[in-house]
């Protein structure tokens, strides 16, 4: 099992959380959230095996190519209501523009007894990664569940991440979903281990379980 810290914007905070070596990190460049990284945000020095992942919501490719450049980022998380034309137009603008290294897309989606998991058919051959989260207004950061129960209806290949309220309350039923659902590729972790929006609490990040992560 892959983990994901998301939501960092300090700098010491962020070597610390480098520290403890998560898969992937993640950075918002949202101006809406409270977990903005702002407009002059400085990347820190980070392992390369660990993966930058930028958040963005309903960006425009020009915006979203100037972030990948200038932070090297090496996934593009796109956590609104971006269409299927928009991320086949971002996939082909990244090969032309971006040809020192293959960008992956991560496809956030918002899950309530509501969702209709047979629109992400079309999305499949495009994205690396599905993230599912619960469903808000405000793409995300309701530090809520949704009901994990509905993934029986995804019936896709693509493996996906899993965010929304993952604290140390419920991580141990990480491993029955796992066992359910082997697509089941990585936790996001964000606002449940954290000491304020954008403050990682560092200590708490340590006890989720190695059992967990070796999942």
């Amino acid at each position: 099992m892959k983990w994901k810290v998301c939501g960092l914007k300090f700098t010491e905070n962020i070597k610390d959380v480098v520290a403890l070596q998560p898969d992937f990190i993640g950075f918002i460049f949202f101006s809406d959230s409270k977990r903005f990284v702002g407009e002059n945000f400085q990347m820190p020095s980070i392992n390369t095996k660990i993966k930058k992942v930028g958040v963005f919501v309903n960006s425009n490719l020009a915006f979203i190519i100037n972030k990948v450049e200038k932070y090297n980022l090496d996934f593009i998380q796109l956590h609104g209501d971006e269409s299927s034309t928009f991320c086949e137009e971002l996939k082909q603008t990244l090969s032309i523009t971006i040809n020192t290294k293959k960008i992956g897309i991560i496809k956030a989606f918002g899950i309530d007894i509501n969702f209709d998991f047979n629109k992400l058919l079309i999305y499949s051959k495009l994205c690396e990664y599905f993230l599912f989260d619960t469903q808000s207004l405000n793409f995300g950061g309701t530090g809520e569940k949704f009901d994990w129960s509905l993934l029986k209806n995804y019936k896709l290949n693509v493996p996906f991440f899993i965010s929304g309220g993952i604290g140390l309350s419920n991580i141990d039923e990480i491993s029955t979903l796992k066992l359910y659902f082997p697509h089941l590729f990585a936790i996001d972790v964000n606002s449940k281990f954290e000491k304020e929006p954008g403050v990682k609490n560092i200590d708490e990040l340590r006890k989720i379980p190695k059992s967990i992560l070796e999942l």
